[in-house]
């Protein structure tokens, strides 16, 4: 009976590993890109408030993301049970905010200039609702590890676009670069796919629904972003505010040098 369930046991310890190593990657690259940012002068603590109260819920996020998978990976399935209730209050708290702050940036801003003002408020708040939905549909599979671990992963890899985004030449990518940006970010449910197939000869049917989501979401948000429904909203939301005297299309600022 033990060599029989040998292979089954390292087969789990080595997924357990693997996604663990995947979290700290993911969040890694989210916290590098605002903290290089931050670095270079392009990023400010001197903003409103709604800024400051986003940060702090999706940085705590990470934070809840890491210990999910630390405690699960020291075999704590209490405290990795009791943190995933956690979550449960967590989520729907990010998607409110998220939200909150893409209206919030349209409005102060128009968005980087490298996006296009449409694109990056309406397929920012549909890949926040995207993520949101998958990281609940993740918890509602807790029994299922397979589900559970995959789905959530594919959630996360929408969180790392902000990081990207501030990490690779964007301004070098108009007038494609939230496309671009986006479709990096699908790399880490990729790996996770190419892991699944070289161990295992399949990939597991939760990255094909999570990832098909994701990238069924973006396509989407693009699309109805450029219809004369989607600008009129976009055009509504950011009426008489600064983000309204921006150009609509993604630009290059006079005299910028990256």
């Amino acid at each position: 009976m033990a060599s029989i369930a040998d292979p089954q046991h390292q087969r789990v310890r080595g997924s357990t590993r693997f996604f663990t190593i995947m979290a700290v990657i993911m969040s890694l690259v989210i916290v590098a890109g605002f903290s290089v940012q931050l670095a270079m002068g392009r990023s400010t603590f001197s903003v409103p408030w709604p800024y400051h109260v986003h940060g702090v819920i999706f940085m705590s996020w990470i934070g809840l993301y890491l210990a999910q998978h630390f405690s699960i990976s020291a075999g704590n399935v209490a405290l990795h049970r009791t943190l995933g209730k956690l979550a449960y209050f967590w989520i729907p708290l990010m998607v409110v905010f998220g939200t909150v702050i893409m209206i919030v940036v349209a409005r102060r801003t128009g968005g980087p200039f490298f996006f296009h003002v449409s694109e990056f408020l309406w397929s920012n708040i549909m890949l926040v609702w995207c993520f949101g939905g998958l990281a609940w549909w993740a918890l509602r599979r807790q029994r299922y590890t397979g589900w559970h671990r995959r789905l959530m992963l594919c959630a996360m890899a929408i969180l790392t676009g902000p990081g990207l985004g501030r990490l690779l030449p964007a301004p070098l990518m108009i007038p494609h670069a939230w496309t671009i940006i986006t479709l990096c970010t699908m790399v880490w449910p990729l790996i996770g796919m190419i892991v699944d197939w070289r161990r295992d000869g399949r990939v597991h049917s939760a990255y094909w629904w999570g990832l098909g989501i994701y990238f069924a979401v973006f396509v989407i948000g693009l699309a109805v972003a450029h219809t004369g429904f989607g600008m009129n909203v976009t055009e509504s939301v950011i009426a008489g505010t600064p983000g309204a005297e921006r150009p609509m299309e993604a630009f290059l600022p006079p005299g910028f040098t990256m």
